[in-house]
């Protein structure tokens, strides 16, 4: 029996959607290690340092997370860590297809590591970081969305010289 998993992504920023993952992992698992990608392809608006210290602030009440960033395949991370399971968030229809064919590339790459998929809570499964980023250089109010101290660090780095 596995008793950890990790859920693995950009978390750019965390979000509230990410958080119900989080606490909905812990339901099933007594670890879930919280995993920031390095990902060469994408282009963060915050550093992996600046969102692993954003996770472990929201995550510091709760027993059993720990926060970490990794490099390269999230199946390769799952060796090293000795684990065998990745939860992926589901929120919409349209990130099933996504979502499913990395599952599938990942069980092709490392048969003996399975991808579970949560859904959040309904009210948060139309979020997405870049939906957030886009609003925040807007000027909206994002405070059902993100906790305060990620709206004040997204506005910073979006609002700069406005």
């Amino acid at each position: 029996m596995c008793q950890k998993a990790i859920y693995a992504g950009s978390f750019d920023p965390v979000t509230y959607g990410h958080i119900d993952l989080i606490k909905r992992a812990l339901e099933i698992f007594s670890e879930v290690i919280v995993a920031v990608a390095h990902n060469p392809h994408k282009k963060p608006l915050f550093s992996v340092k600046e969102r692993a210290a954003m996770l472990k602030k929201v995550t510091s009440d709760l027993k059993g997370v720990i926060v970490d960033d990794f490099h390269g395949l999230v199946v390769d991370y799952a060796h090293k860590q000795r684990t065998k399971v990745l939860i992926r968030g589901l929120r919409m229809i349209s990130d099933f297809e996504y979502e499913f064919q990395m599952a599938l590339t990942n069980r092709k790459l490392s048969p003996d590591i399975e991808t579970i998929f949560l859904m959040p809570q309904e009210s948060y499964s139309y979020l997405s970081s870049r939906l957030l980023k886009e609003a925040a250089s807007l000027g909206a109010d994002l405070s059902s969305f993100v906790p305060d101290f990620v709206e004040k660090a997204l506005k910073k780095k979006l609002l700069k010289g406005i």
